[in-house]
């Protein structure tokens, strides 16, 4: 059976399991809504179009991805160029080695007038929250964001305060430094559900970028295209993009052939396996479709797999290892 008719099958379970699958009016819609965003925030970031889908990828599959690039090629205004032509809040955390968790996520205060303690609220209530240079605070302070990025809450003295939906932490790091930085923990790269390079610009784009700003920066002209309600509306149609079994099962062989690869010390999670399938839905509605096929899967799969693998020492000084690895399974691994 081919994955097309293996979705139309899906489409018809799905209907006789009283789940809806994703109409064409609705499909229009969210296309619209997209393409307004990647028009809006490439008016900020010049030629780097598979960039700002896969930020938008991470968004709308409900995760949050990270940003590992040399400084100065437009980590942070990826960030507020998302935030402005989402109207969304925006909180910009700058990670530094003397930072304490409470910094982040909040503290209890003491107020004299009514003699008792009360939560002040930390830069991480926000819906885009931009973890800059991550890798440079502690890993007690990193922790901190283990709660808030998995399940969208904070707890404090035993009382749990919801954080604003949506919520999407952007974090970057320099992957060319050695000193001074904290290098994060497998647990804490399994929750960014894509990680992703900016690059330089070529040279059409960076001439684009010196001529705009030449009098002034272009993201202070910027305004929203759509609001943090549609987001969410967004975010619940990708998980009606129909994945039938033959993807799962092809995820499935992607995730075991990492963890018996003989050069791996560590394969991929089912969080990363959740994490893949999820990515490749919210591609398939980018790329305007109700049903996921296997170069959605692919289209995301070093995004997604690469920072969750792990080498084994001796392969760990070649920098795109993983990605290397990823490549070569996309290639060897069958589709059914």
């Amino acid at each position: 059976m081919t994955f097309l008719k293996a979705a139309k099958h899906a489409d018809i379970a799905a209907e006789n399991n009283g789940s809806h699958a994703l109409q064409s009016h609705e499909i229009t819609s969210a296309s619209e809504v997209i393409a307004r965003l990647i028009k809006n925030i490439e008016t900020v970031i010049f030629g780097k179009t598979e960039v700002v889908e896969g930020c938008l990828i991470g968004l709308l599959a409900g995760g949050h991805i990270l940003l590992e690039d040399v400084p100065g090629v437009g980590k942070t205004m990826l960030a507020r160029s998302l935030a402005k032509s989402l109207g969304a809040t925006y909180k910009r955390i700058q990670f530094t080695p003397d930072l304490l968790p409470s910094d982040v996520t909040g503290s209890l205060v003491f107020d004299q007038s009514s003699s008792q303690f009360h939560f002040r609220e930390g830069p991480i209530f926000a819906n885009i929250v931009l973890a800059d240079e991550i890798n440079r605070t502690s890993p007690k302070t990193q922790s901190a964001l283990l709660e808030c990025m998995e399940e969208g809450q904070i707890t404090a003295d035993l009382v749990t305060h919801l954080l604003p939906r949506p919520f999407f932490v952007i974090a970057t790091q320099n992957p060319t430094e050695y000193e001074g930085v904290f290098p994060l923990p497998e647990s804490q790269l399994d929750r960014f559900i894509i990680r992703l390079s900016i690059g330089y610009p070529d040279a059409q784009a960076e001439k684009a970028l010196l001529r705009e700003q030449r009098q002034h920066h272009p993201i202070n002209e910027m305004e929203s295209v759509t609001s943090a309600e549609q987001v969410l509306d967004l975010q619940a149609q990708v998980r009606r993009v129909l994945v039938n079994d033959a993807i799962y099962d092809y995820i499935l062989r992607l995730a075991n052939a990492t963890r018996s690869h003989p050069q791996l010390m560590l394969g991929l999670s089912p969080r990363g396996s959740l994490a893949l399938a999820r990515a490749a839905q919210a591609h398939a509605l980018i790329r305007q479709r109700e049903f996921v096929t296997p170069d959605d899967v692919k289209a995301v799969a070093s995004a997604v797999i690469a920072h969750r693998i792990i080498p084994l020492p001796e392969a760990r000084q070649n920098r795109n290892f993983t990605e290397q690895i990823v490549g070569e399974l996309l290639q060897s691994v069958p589709l059914d």
